[in-house]
C-alpha cells in the first residue's frame, strides 16, 4: 500500500516562500513519476509540476520560474519550493505518485498567500 503525506503549507505573505514535503512510504519505485497539484477554492485540482526519475520536470505556466520540484529518493520524499508566492496560488497542494498504472494522492496541504 503506497502512501503520500504532505507538509510544510500554511500562511505567508505575498512575495513569500514555503516549502512543501511529501513523504512517500510503502512499494515505490524510483522510476515512478512524481509530481503535485492544486485545487483553488471553487476550482478543478489543476496540474503544478512533475519530476520523472531521470530528473527531467515540467511545470505549469502559471508557476514556471517560482516554483521548483525535488525529488530524494534515499529519503523517499518529494519537495516543491514555491517562490514569489502571489494570491493565486492560494489553494490546496496534493502530492501525487504514478506507477504507469496507478496514480496514488496524498490528503493535501493548505497554502495560503496574503495580500
Amino acid at each position: 500500500q503506497v502512501q503520500l503525506v504532505e507538509s510544510g503549507g500554511g500562511l505567508v505573505q505575498a512575495g513569500g516562500s514555503l516549502r512543501l514535503s511529501c513523504a512517500v512510504s510503502g512499494r515505490v519505485f524510483s522510476s515512478y513519476v512524481m509530481g503535485w497539484s492544486r485545487q483553488a477554492p471553487g476550482k478543478e485540482r489543476e496540474f503544478v509540476a512533475r519530476m520523472w526519475h531521470g530528473g527531467s520536470r515540467y511545470y505549469a505556466d502559471s508557476v514556471k520560474g517560482r516554483f521548483t520540484i525535488s525529488r530524494d529518493n534515499a529519503k523517499n520524499t518529494v519537495y516543491l519550493q514555491m517562490n514569489s508566492l502571489k494570491p493565486e496560488d492560494t489553494a490546496v497542494y496534493y502530492c501525487n505518485i504514478d506507477s504507469g498504472s496507478k496514480t496514488y494522492w496524498g490528503q493535501g496541504t493548505q497554502v495560503t498567500v496574503s495580500s
